[in-house]
């Protein structure tokens, strides 16, 4: 298929630090590529990827020193995007909802994954404007307060198998935080529940300018206890070691997570996970397997021994099983043949072959 993916422009694809969205954009396209597909991605110039850029501006928006409004920049996105469509099987937005007026009604096969939270009021009069976009939600729990509008799938997070190994006998006896510094992460309540059973913990997490009251007022108090170190934001090359050597991850939430790829992360290096019912949760993490799944603070504290003798070999294979970076890129293209179906701008075909695979290897 030609496909074109059109990712958020504030982080560069992958992103070298925080950036979930734009992370996950990166894996599912080089997968595409991978399994022989012909794919553009239109990012910033600073994206690195084995498919065709289209770059939209000159690097990620967030790290550069004299942008102040991404929105202009997305309006030249979409213009390219536009001016190009018909190149494509189908366009594959990661952009929210800013192309809805350029393409609904198009005759061109679209389809916009939502990566955000979908309960705030103001979304229910947008998808009723466009109730002709097809949407992917990246988890039933994001979907629920829009149940009604024009779903096509859901599509859980993967990533690639190699891109983080396991670690089986972790040196550390260190909790780890892996995220945002924001009251709805719950660093606040990590670094409580790590006081409260023992342990040391050691955060990498971003703060955004919108969550530096939070962290000044809240969090950098907390970082006087013992044994909490704070070490900010950490690119993929020292995630593997920070997860991996880490007794468990802590992820306890205070909102209806959309997705939560930290867990995924964790998973894959063989670290459990403890996290809140919130959100996604019980969708990614099979309780009692690879993580323990809290209904609050104090069934977290005393879940604590029980999280740290789950089997991390288990663990691993257990991500392996459910989120490979193939299983979301197949999802995926499922969903795009029958939505360029029905716009009659694709028609059935065999399956390419994945690179370096023999004939009798691939379903």
């Amino acid at each position: 298929m030609r496909i074109a993916q059109i990712a958020p422009l504030i982080e560069s694809v992958p992103p070298p630090l925080y950036g979930g969205t734009e992370r996950v954009v990166s894996y599912l396209t080089e997968e595409l590529v991978r399994l022989g597909h012909d794919v553009t991605l239109f990012a910033s110039g600073d994206s690195v990827t084995s498919a065709k850029l289209v770059a939209c501006c000159s690097q990620g928006l967030r790290l550069h020193p004299t942008v102040r409004d991404p929105l202009p920049h997305y309006m030249i996105m979409l213009d390219l995007v536009r001016r190009m469509a018909h190149d494509f099987d189908v366009l594959h937005f990661h952009i929210d909802c800013l192309h809805f007026p350029l393409f609904h009604h198009s005759g061109i096969a679209t389809v916009t994954t939502l990566h955000g939270r979908q309960d705030l009021p103001d979304l229910q009069h947008l998808y009723r404007a466009f109730p002709d976009m097809p949407l992917v939600s990246i988890s039933e729990a994001q979907r629920a307060p829009i149940a009604n509008v024009n779903f096509a799938g859901t599509v859980l997070h993967g990533l690639p198998l190699e891109r983080h190994r396991p670690t089986l006998e972790p040196h550390g006896r260190y909790l780890a935080f892996l995220g945002r510094a924001s009251p709805e992460k719950g660093l606040d309540r990590a670094i409580e529940l790590a006081q409260a059973v023992g342990r040391p913990i050691r955060i990498a997490a971003k703060v955004d300018r919108v969550d530096e009251a939070y962290f000044r007022e809240r969090i950098v108090p907390l970082l006087k206890l013992p044994q909490v170190e704070f070490i900010g934001e950490i690119n993929e090359r020292t995630k593997t070691e920070f997860l991996g050597q880490a007794a468990a991850l802590l992820f306890p939430i205070d909102w209806p997570e959309p997705f939560g790829i930290a867990m995924i992360e964790a998973m894959a290096c063989g670290t459990p996970v403890l996290a809140f019912r919130k959100g996604s949760v019980p969708e990614v993490v099979d309780d009692g397997v690879t993580g323990i799944i809290a209904d609050g603070f104090e069934e977290a504290v005393k879940s604590m021994d029980r999280l740290l003798a789950l089997d991390r070999a288990v663990v691993r294979r257990r991500f392996e099983q459910r989120f490979s970076a193939e299983r979301m890129a197949r999802e995926y293209l499922a969903i795009y043949k029958r939505l360029a179906a029905k716009a009659g701008t694709y028609e059935a075909e065999e399956e390419p072959l994945a690179l370096g695979c023999a004939p009798e290897a691939v379903n």
